[in-house]
């Protein structure tokens, strides 16, 4: 079963549209990332899922509902715009946005100890959120979004602001929800996150989905690049590499060709090339946005990449 499916989602502001026909799929049970750069309509898109506002044409369904909001007490969703009231303590910030999902305080409270003991934060459970750092409040927020257990957790944007050693701590929490049988669905604008960690993918650009599905399958679109090192520089040999060939240093670079590579390396062998080195690598998931996207969307998204702390 599919936990989201949109039709042809439709919506403009002042006239302009931010998200024009997108459709897509989110199987139960997945983690599925939707890939752009910002502007692209990711935020707009997850808001319209969320029933947090209406399309202007197009449906979608929410864990069945064609009311998103009859859902709601099933879904853990982190806006990008995060907010905690700064005087709580951690504890009582995760139970609180527990108890806006129907969770008793005091369940929530029990819960939310657990949740900061298991994330690191169990010392700075009593601690007001104004005194923790960013990465801290942030994370506490993040357990505010789970400790209601739900079967969908929305993330836009989650490792916005982390330095390294907090998105490595997300990305655990993300792969145990998913464990445990837990749909996720989250944006991003930096591809690492996504190749990492999902199974499916959206890439969106200009409001319109570019590509649905697989890592592998965007991978796919491209074919392997072999590197080629010989100890010859010249010979006939020379003849057998394909036109694409591309000189690197003391050797070549080329796409795989779809005969494989074995006639090659005879051709190579045979001609007295002396290989030194060959290796043949799968395309990347940048490599396929660029494929997907476009070099001018990837240049965008390249220059939204934030500095690592």
């Amino acid at each position: 079963m599919d936990a989201i499916v949109a039709e042809g989602l439709v919506k403009s502001f002042d006239g302009k549209r931010a998200v024009d026909g997108i459709s897509l799929r989110v199987p139960e049970g997945a983690i599925f990332g939707v890939l752009g750069p910002n502007g692209a309509g990711k935020t707009t898109t997850l808001r319209m899922l969320l029933g947090i506002i209406d399309p202007d044409a197009g449906h979608r369904t929410l864990l069945g509902e064609a009311r998103p909001i009859r859902a709601a007490h099933h879904v853990g969703y982190l806006p990008e715009e995060r907010g905690l009231y700064p005087a709580m303590t951690a504890r009582e910030a995760v139970a609180f946005m527990g108890a806006l999902r129907g969770l008793p305080l005091r369940e929530g409270r029990v819960r939310a100890d657990a949740l900061l003991e298991e994330a690191g934060l169990g010392d700075s459970r009593l601690k007001p959120i104004r005194t923790l750092s960013k990465g801290m409040a942030q994370t506490v927020q993040l357990l505010g979004t789970i400790v209601h257990r739900p079967r969908l957790i929305v993330l836009d944007e989650p490792f916005s602001g982390l330095d390294a050693l907090n998105q490595g701590r997300l990305e655990g929490l993300i792969r145990g929800q998913a464990r445990e049988g837990v749909t996720v669905l989250f944006s991003t604008h930096v591809i690492a996150h996504a190749e990492r960690l999902c199974e499916r993918i959206a890439i969106i650009a200009g409001g319109r989905v570019r590509f649905d599905g697989s890592v592998d399958e965007a991978r796919g679109r491209l074919r392997p690049q072999v590197r080629v090192r010989t100890r010859a520089a010249d010979g006939a040999w020379r003849a057998a590499l394909p036109a694409d060939a591309v000189t690197e240093g003391n050797g070549w670079s080329f796409a795989l060709p779809e005969s494989g590579v074995e006639p090659l390396l005879k051709a190579l062998i045979d001609g007295g090339a002396g290989i030194e080195t060959l290796s043949i690598e799968r395309p990347g998931l940048h490599d396929a946005f660029v494929a997907i996207a476009g070099a001018a969307v990837a240049a965008e998204l390249d220059a939204q990449k934030e500095p690592v702390a």
